[in-house]
Parts: C-alpha cells; structure tokens; sequence
C-alpha cells in the first residue's frame, strides 16, 4: 500500500495494475495457495461454471465486499442485481474450507489483468474469477464445492427465471450471435384448442424429456402457439434458427454451441425456410466435379452439415435441450429430417375442431354452454378453418350472443367459398384434360 501511494502520481494506470497483479501473485506462492482461474468461454461454448459463479456470489451476502457492480437484467424489471466488482475480494466458506473469489479483468489484446475503473466490460476486455483456497483441500474444491456452486446457481435461476426468446443475428460472414426478448406468451396446454388424446401424449413424452418433435399441418393451426406451451411447461427458453441467414456450416456451430441447456431449438417452415439439398445431389456434385464431398459447400449451410450438428449437439445426455421441427408440408422434407431417432414425435396439426372451438369460446367469450353451440358446431365439422381464424372471430365482439353469430355467418362463407374454389379447380383440371388429347398423357 505505501508503495502504491508513492508510484501513483508517476506510473501510468495500465502498469500499476500490471504491478499490482504481479505483487499479488508472487505473494500467492508464498502462501502455499491454489488459484482456480474461470474464465466465461470454452472454445466457442459459454463456461457454465463461470455463469454459475455469477449468479452464486451475487445471492451471497458478505460485509467484505465493499463495492459492487448493479445491472438490471431487462428494461422492464425493476430489481437489480448485484455483482462484485474487479479486484472485490469475497469470501466463503464450505465444510470449514476458507475460499476467495476475486473478479478480474483482462485487458483486450494484451493478455494483462487490469482494474475496471470507470470503464465498460466491452471496453476493458474479458472477465475471469480466480478461486484461491489452501492447497490441500483442492479435493475438496474440485469435487464437492464446484457442483456445489453449480446446483446453487441452478435453483437460484430456477425461481429467478424469466423465459427469454433468442433470435439469431448473423454479422456479415462471421459468427452469427444471439440476442434475446422476455419470452410473455400466455400459451399453456390447457389454453390450446387441441384433441386431449394429443395433449396427453406430448405431455407424455415431455415428461419422458423426448427430445425431437416435428409440428405439421395448414399455417394457423397452431404450431408457435404449441411451442411456447412447451416452453411455458419446461420453463424453457426458447432459440429460433433462422437457417436462410446463415452463409456456412461453421456459422451454424458457432451458434448451437452458444445454446444453452434447458432450451428449446426451434427452426420454423424447415421445407421452404433454406435449400437443404439432399445429399444424394451433394455427392454426385461431388464427383462430377472431382472434388471431394463438400467442397463447394462452403458458402451455405448444408443439409448433411445441418444434421450432423444437431444429432452431436443433442445426443449428449442430460443436456435438456429439444428441438422442434415446423413445417407446413410434411411431404416436401428430405426423409433424412422424418428417420427414427431423430424425431421422437411427428405432431399433427389440424384444423378447428368441435372441442376446439369450445376451449377457444371459453379463452375469449367465458362461455361453456350457448344454445347456438350445437348449429356452430356442426358447421365448423366440415368447414375447414383454423383454430387461429376461429379466434380471430371470436375477437371481434365481447358480446357472446353477437360473437357467436358472427362466427355462424363465418362459417357459412367459408364453407361456400371454399365449394366455389373447389368447383373451379376441378374445372380446371377437366380443361387441361381435354387439352391433352383426353387424359392419356396427363399426370396429376
């Protein structure tokens, strides 16, 4: 401390800390210590003991930590959370072992630890814990403390959670990263206008922790709203791949290993949302050309590559990661997508049902019972629409006797224009026909 009091008005910040550091840890050896150092990333994956260090030593209450960093996790909440500050010094102790965190920042580019001040994280570089404890209880530390500090942080982020939406963001053709909004859609399985029977059986398999599900059927019928149900049940957040903004399979790594457990991976309209070529063309491309299998695939994600990142990403147990599949037409998919195994769950989404519609007069008119019932649901039996339509009708009046009306002249519309469009296509096909000498070479 005197010799820091003296240099301070002649040495240049940078060096102070530089000098600082290296004080430290000289002393540090003297002291027959062990230093853990934990830093945030892995390779490209996120280190889920540093995340955890963050949560656990901002729910601890020490009076030696003098100085802490507040942040507010969104701009709606109104808590904030505290953590240490650089260079703060907190102490824990478990089963009688004295512990030491300390938070420490290096510099970018220079590879030396260095104090905050009054600058952002961005701007000062990465940020790593040192753990220091007594050398002969690092058996301890490794093997009891660290899970320890893992499943703290998990209950703690359990009752803490807000479900969060993650969205990729790709950088010209770089890394694409995440970004996120609080996930607040009201869905759960006992709002959706589904069979029971279907209900109970992903219910099932969730319980089961089934990990791939593929949603099919008409745009509207329910497959986002079935998603975050999912979520909503889970307590899962949610990450939506946009595959057409991606130029690479190494950019599509980069961003499934920033994914984190306890999520759902979702790719929506996987039939029209990328071309993912089959990998039959992918090899005869290959050979024509003389060159080896995926060579020229560098500028765009492939299906192969597709596939062989997600069977490694989620084949690895107890990772509590699903993903969901989206499509509106089943028939279009490489059946390398629909195999055994990586599916668990191929879901049906139909159109409005009778049940449906009660469920839906229910959520939006409060209503279980109305003498128009009956005429509403014969109709919706062979009108085709989608729970999504049914409710949007629903909507339009709060008056359940209006509503319900509206809704019976709806469906009776709907059901004439969709005999008039079914009329003019099939004379259109009689037209084509006779134009074909007959039919003989006509191929529907």
């Amino acid at each position: 401390m005197v010799v820091r009091s003296v240099v301070r008005p002649f040495v240049p910040r940078e060096f102070q800390d530089f000098l600082s550091s290296g004080i430290r840890s000289f002393l540090l050896r003297l002291r027959n210590e062990m230093t853990m150092v934990i830093e945030p990333y892995d390779g490209y994956a996120q280190n889920e003991l540093f995340e955890a260090a963050q949560v656990f030593l901002a729910a601890k209450q020490s009076v030696s930590v003098r100085r802490v960093r507040v942040t507010k996790s969104t701009k709606e909440s109104h808590s904030t959370l505290a953590i240490i500050d650089r260079n703060q010094m907190l102490a824990d102790t478990f089963h009688g072992v004295k512990l030491k965190w300390v938070l420490v920042s290096r510099q970018a580019g220079s590879g030396n630890p260095v104090h905050q001040g009054r600058k952002s994280a961005a701007e000062h570089g990465e940020q790593y814990f040192e753990l220091t404890f007594d050398k002969k209880h690092m058996e301890i530390v490794d093997k009891s403390y660290l899970p320890f500090v893992m499943d703290e942080a998990k209950s703690i982020k359990r009752e803490k959670k807000t479900l969060k939406l993650y969205t990729s963001k790709c950088i010209g053709l770089g890394p694409g990263t995440w970004s996120s909004v609080n996930l607040d859609h009201p869905a759960t399985f006992q709002t959706l206008a589904m069979d029971l029977e279907l209900k109970k059986k992903i219910l099932d398999d969730l319980d089961r922790f089934k990990r791939g599900y593929l949603l099919y059927g008409p745009p509207g019928t329910g497959k986002s709203s079935l998603v975050a149900a999912m979520a909503n049940y889970l307590n899962f957040d949610i990450y939506d791949l946009e595959l057409s903004g991606l130029h690479s399979n190494e950019e599509l790594r980069r961003l499934l290993v920033a994914t984190k457990d306890q999520s759902i991976l979702v790719v929506e309209d996987i039939d029209c949302t990328i071309q993912l070529q089959d990998r039959k063309l992918e090899t005869q491309a290959a050979y024509m050309n003389r060159m080896p299998m995926g060579y020229q695939q560098k500028d765009r994600v492939t299906l192969s590559g597709f596939l062989n990142f997600i069977d490694g990403l989620w084949s690895s147990c107890g990772n509590e990661r699903i993903i969901v599949f989206t499509t509106n037409h089943i028939e279009k998919l490489d059946p390398a997508l629909l195999r055994p195994g990586r599916m668990d769950l191929h879901v049906p989404m139909s159109y409005c049902t009778s049940f449906g519609f009660k469920l839906l007069a229910s959520n939006y008119l409060g209503i279980d019972h109305h003498e128009l019932f009956d005429q509403i649901e014969s109709a919706i039996t062979t009108a085709r629409v989608t729970p999504a339509e049914v409710a949007e009708q629903l909507m339009g009046c709060d008056e359940p006797e209006v509503a319900l009306r509206d809704m019976i002249l709806f469906l009776v519309n709907h059901k004439r224009k969709e005999n008039e469009e079914v009329i003019e296509e099939k004379a259109g096909q009689s037209q084509l026909i006779e134009a074909n000498g007959g039919g003989e070479e006509f191929e529907e």
